[in-house]
């Protein structure tokens, strides 16, 4: 693979290092990256080296991240751009979105949604796309689950329609989100409210999912709701939940929902709620669906690093019997007479503070 540069453009030197000790993990040799302080070197640069994508401050000294994008495309037309500001106000966002912006961030910056849209806008592997495989029979069942996502897309107006996984994975999706620099937040708050739905459910004694949840405002009306105790849809799109359409739009999406469960169990997943006791471990795309990945149980998670160290620790100790029912006895003399009552002391106390005589009982 050809190499891709990367400029990073912020007067703040701490900046500048996280971001470009962030693009390290990525372990791609063909990423090089660059820095520079201010626009005016940034275009420097610019002028002997070619940008695949521009990283830079909304806020730079002599010139804002919105002139040294358009000046930097002037040169290199193809060139990607995520920028990053400390403000808030929603109308600066929108400028730069309409500004032709890959993404922009706010600060503190959301690392996993940084590296999801450099992996995205320069082509490497997505994080949060599972790996495509090959499998006809998977293709053709994914390809009648994208046709369901696309068409009850098509028929609602939505933006966007997603199915996921619970491990924060998009399975399916059609469409896309007005900004979705925080892609990889969002789902993985939704998955939490997924992973709540089900101890609810639990608690509820429960034997089905029947829940949804709806976010409305912002930069779509929002409406996720659990297929079974893996996957889960997310609907996105402007007034999809409005005084006058919502109860047409929950209905429509609960039909949708008995659709893609009958798809999910085509492909051998099991929707019963009672299944999950515990928490969880290419065919062409139809009318605008992108499908990801053949859709698969999960699997056990690995213990951590450091709990396999305590685990190997602890099993190379034996415990002596003697020793436990040493400590259990000297445990019980020094704790066993003590009152419950802090305010009360024992006997014995009080003839060693010469409340009491000896004699006494």
């Amino acid at each position: 693979m050809m190499d891709q540069n990367v400029l990073l453009v912020d007067d703040q030197r701490d900046i500048l290092r996280l971001l470009h000790s962030t693009l390290d993990t990525l372990k791609k040799s063909e990423l090089k990256i660059f820095e520079s302080p201010s626009g005016e070197e940034a275009l420097l640069h610019s002028s002997r080296y070619k940008v695949d994508l521009l990283v830079a401050d909304y806020k730079l000294p002599g010139m804002s991240g919105i002139e040294l994008m358009h000046k930097i495309r002037a040169r290199h037309p193809e060139a990607k751009v995520v920028l990053i500001t400390g403000m808030t106000d929603r109308k600066v966002r929108e400028e730069i979105l309409n500004a032709g912006a890959l993404a922009v961030f706010d600060k503190p910056i959301p690392l996993a949604d940084f590296l999801d849209v450099v992996e995205r806008g320069l082509g490497l592997v997505k994080t949060i796309f599972a790996a495509e495989k090959t499998d006809t029979k998977v293709e053709e069942r994914h390809a009648r689950l994208s046709d369901l996502l696309a068409n009850f897309r098509q028929d609602i107006a939505a933006d966007a329609v997603f199915l996921l996984n619970d491990h924060g994975h998009v399975q399916a999706r059609t469409g896309k989100l007005r900004d979705d620099s925080l892609e990889v937040s969002l789902i993985s708050a939704l998955m939490a409210i997924h992973s709540a739905s089900l101890k609810v459910a639990r608690h509820n004694h429960q034997e089905a999912l029947d829940s949804y949840h709806v976010f409305r405002g912002g930069d779509h009306d929002l409406i996720f709701l659990p297929v079974t105790p893996i996957y889960a849809l997310l609907v996105a799109g402007v007034n999809l939940v409005s005084n006058g359409s919502v109860l047409d739009t929950i209905n429509s999406l609960l039909a949708l929902r008995l659709q893609v469960e009958k798809s999910l169990k085509s492909l051998g997943v099991t929707g019963e709620l009672r299944t999950l006791s515990t928490a969880p471990s290419s065919a062409a795309p139809a009318a605008g669906a992108e499908i990801a990945a053949p859709i698969q149980k999960p699997v056990d998670a690995l213990p951590a690093p450091e709990m396999e160290a305590l685990l190997k620790s602890a099993s190379s100790q034996t415990v002596k019997t003697n020793d436990m029912d040493d400590f259990w006895s000297q445990a019980a003399e020094k704790h066993g007479s003590k009152p419950a009552n802090s305010e009360v002391i024992s006997l014995e106390e009080a003839r060693k503070l010469g409340l009491v005589s000896g004699d006494e009982k």
